[in-house]
């Protein structure tokens, strides 16, 4: 086993590898320090699959990986080994493949009864559409997530996987599995944890429900006070590059008007009447497209006018303050985010991504395997080695 430092050391997470919201949730806990085994598929010779990112999948960071074909006739008995070994399974099968496997809860809390076993899905174990194929997009649009992510009049467009899969899916799974560790440890039973993208993105929308019931945040696109006003958005510059503007409350409002000599413009009163809110947007959209980003960001930035350049992830990569705090960093050539959130006691390190299935003697030998039968497991088809 790999000795590894975190808040979560000693924890034993088994995954069956997927796509998404489930490795994104195991990397997050191999980030803060648990011992992750990844159960990856055997690669296809001649087969160019999309998803298959092998060592671009930095989802895959900090893991170990064993490559076992899962539909070999002992490929249920040598994974039950290893459930009996952990803390927690994982999988975001479709309901009921696990099952098929003969890797279902019920046969892996018989081998481990402390188990957490973690179930990702898009629309849940249950329901009319638990067996139907979807995606992010389509998850955050059935649960209300994506509605107000247009302006007015324009069709909801959302960050790409990272209101449903990410926002949604994976950090829920991930906190519904350490809250069940926490029942474990406390003397509770091993237990399903059920994470479904729908259940999540709508849980999110409770902030600005709340917003809803105060009569702030009408049904209706681009009238309510986080999607509608003028001052709160993105704006394009001179140069083709954007800029933010946060200023909700009244004396950041003010001061934005102060920085940018609008302060006696009739135009900005702060109003709250929606009617008044497409000329003052437009006027101030012809403003900020004086001026180049960078000029903007020399008058604004490191004040209280809740500003922000919109950048891209490679420019965030070298922007001061991420610069300061390491946000992005680089390893074996990838860049990506560093762990998250940051632990005063255990300082967080970007691992590297392992090669499909490079740890298969290891994790087998911890498996009580014997030097035969894991030369058997090799010949046989069972597992692959890299």
């Amino acid at each position: 086993m790999n000795v590894k430092k975190g808040p979560l050391a000693g924890i034993r997470v088994l995954e069956i590898a997927g796509i998404g919201p489930g490795p994104f949730a195991c990397m997050w806990l191999a980030d803060m320090g648990a011992d992750v085994v990844v159960i990856e598929r055997p690669r296809q010779p001649g087969v160019e699959d999309p998803l298959d990112l092998g060592k671009n999948n930095i989802l895959n960071r900090g893991k170990r990986s064993l490559c076992v074909d899962l539909k070999h006739p002992d490929a249920a008995e040598l994974l039950l080994k290893l459930v009996a070994q952990s803390d927690v399974l994982v999988e975001g099968m479709r309901p009921g493949v696990m099952e098929k496997l003969g890797l279902g809860p019920e046969v892996c809390l018989s081998r481990q009864p402390q188990l957490i076993y973690g179930r990702m899905t898009g629309w849940g174990q249950s329901g009319p559409l638990a067996q139907t194929a979807g995606h992010d997009i389509n998850y955050i649009a059935l649960s209300g997530a994506l509605w107000y992510a247009s302006p007015a009049g324009e069709l909801p467009v959302a960050p790409p996987t990272l209101l449903g899969d990410m926002g949604g899916g994976a950090l829920y799974l991930a906190l519904g599995i350490l809250a069940a560790l926490l029942s474990v440890k406390a003397g509770g039973a091993g237990q399903v944890v059920d994470a479904a993208i729908v259940d999540g993105s709508a849980h999110l929308m409770n902030l600005l429900l709340s917003f809803h019931a105060a009569g702030w945040m009408p049904m209706e696109r681009g009238a309510g006070l986080l999607d509608g006003p003028y001052w709160y958005g993105s704006y394009r510059c001179a140069d083709g590059k954007d800029v933010t503007i946060g200023a909700l409350e009244p004396k950041f409002y003010r001061l934005l008007l102060e920085k940018l000599g609008l302060e006696n413009d009739p135009l900005f009163v702060r109003d709250l009447d929606p009617a008044s809110w497409p000329a003052a947007r437009a006027r101030l959209a012809e403003y900020f497209a004086t001026r180049p980003q960078a000029d903007w960001c020399a008058l604004l930035e490191g004040g209280d006018a809740c500003f922000a350049p919109l950048l891209n992830p490679a420019e965030a990569a070298q922007h001061p303050h991420l610069v300061e705090r390491a946000v992005y960093q680089v390893r074996d050539d990838l860049l990506q985010a560093a762990p998250a959130p940051r632990f005063s006691g255990f300082p967080a390190s970007v691992a590297a991504v392992p090669r499909p299935g490079q740890d298969w003697q290891q994790i087998l030998a911890e498996s009580g395997l014997t030097a035969g039968a894991l030369e058997k497991a090799l010949q046989s088809g069972l597992v692959a080695a890299p």
